[in-house]
């Protein structure tokens, strides 16, 4: 088992600063993730992890081991890539193959070998066929097993579903997590999709002009962002701007005056004062309709329009002039009726305080 740690690695082209300072730790076993928009720096860190690029500041290491010197080729990594880099004229057994013969395994070890990947991967049936026989999952299967059958210390996936359609996407994310877990590799995996973040990835680091903004688990990340990008990356959410108008230390609160009225956060952020000017963050899911409109966290709104998405619906509100989305898993319930007015109501602990 191998651990993969970075050390406020940054990385240049010419004048351009692909990542500053980047520091993270991914632990044996786990299945870490680097998210964020296009051209944060996550391919590049991943690359620089891989030996494809050498860092300019800062050092890789693989235990204690420094690996900034170290090529590729003696990393014993196993990578796949965003368009599955297949020979179109070998069969998916030479394929998966390709590197067990370059590394000079004997032949009977490679074909034992071989099988066993593909039936781990569910193709044991298509070793005889070339790439453009197979569908685009089952392409994507035969570059995961070609990177899992060198037996990796580290295994890397970059974008390794995007060329997937939604269906398929979501039962890949299914397989590449049991193997990853089963196989109990030391995994890190570059997307920008939030949903195969947070739905796959023991803890993630989200990247944002090559930085990290922040790092922690998909239930800490969504709970609890830390900054305004963060919050609006992952997921959806209202944002609502304020002053602190009063903090009650004792019952760790926070009155924000908002153009809704009064809001009442839990303070989570010790530094904030009164006078502050902040974001507050609502997570549409946290907003309830209610029968009458309370005095804190309780809003009369106009509904403008409504979503129907099958198990869920999102309506959309407006209120002095601000929008408010609201999540609803119970599809039955009013209001039904756009143009009409309603009441809103949200928890203090549901209201995440932002720094402006």
């Amino acid at each position: 088992m191998v651990s993969v740690k970075l050390d406020k690695v940054t990385k240049r082209f010419g004048d351009f600063v692909a990542i500053r300072d980047i520091t993270f730790e991914v632990h044996d076993g786990e299945l870490f993730f680097l998210l964020g928009p296009s051209g944060c720096g996550k391919t590049t860190t991943l690359r620089i992890i891989a030996g494809f690029y050498k860092p300019d500041e800062g050092s890789v290491y693989f235990n204690d081991r420094l690996m900034n010197d170290i090529p590729p080729y003696e990393r014993n990594i196993g990578m796949v890539f965003q368009n599955y880099a297949l020979w179109p004229h070998m069969k998916v057994f030479d394929n998966i193959a390709y590197g067990l013969r370059v590394r000079r395994v004997p032949r009977k070890e490679i074909k034992k070998r071989v099988m066993e990947v593909l039936k781990l991967v569910k193709l044991e049936k298509y070793a005889d066929r070339y790439p453009n026989q197979l569908s685009g999952g089952q392409q994507q299967r035969v570059a995961l097993a070609r990177a899992l059958v060198v037996e990796p210390d580290v295994l890397l996936l970059d974008e390794p579903l995007s060329n997937l359609d939604a269906k398929l996407r979501a039962e890949m994310r299914f397989e590449i997590k049991r193997l990853q877990k089963m196989l109990k590799i030391t995994t890190i995996y570059v997307t920008h999709d939030q949903s195969e973040a947070l739905s796959m990835a023991d803890r993630l680091a989200i990247m944002n002009f090559g930085t990290i903004e922040q790092i922690g688990t998909p239930r800490e990340i969504y709970s609890r962002p830390k900054t305004k990008f963060v919050a609006d990356f992952i997921g959806e959410t209202n944002f609502i701007e304020g002053i602190i108008d009063e903090i009650d230390i004792e019952n760790n609160v926070a009155l924000v005056d908002t153009p809704l009225g009064i809001i009442e956060a839990c303070l989570s952020d010790s530094s904030l004062k009164e006078g502050d000017k902040v974001i507050c963050s609502i997570r549409p899911e946290a907003i309830k309709f209610i029968s009458e409109k309370g005095a804190y966290n309780s809003v009369r709104a106009k509904l403008v329009n409504i979503m129907f998405f099958g198990a869920y619906e999102v309506y959309i509100t407006e209120a002095n002039g601000v929008e408010l989305r609201i999540l609803s898993f119970d599809v039955k319930i009013p209001p039904s009726k756009i143009g009409m007015e309603v009441n809103l109501f949200f928890k203090p602990e549901d209201v995440i305080l932002l720094v402006m």
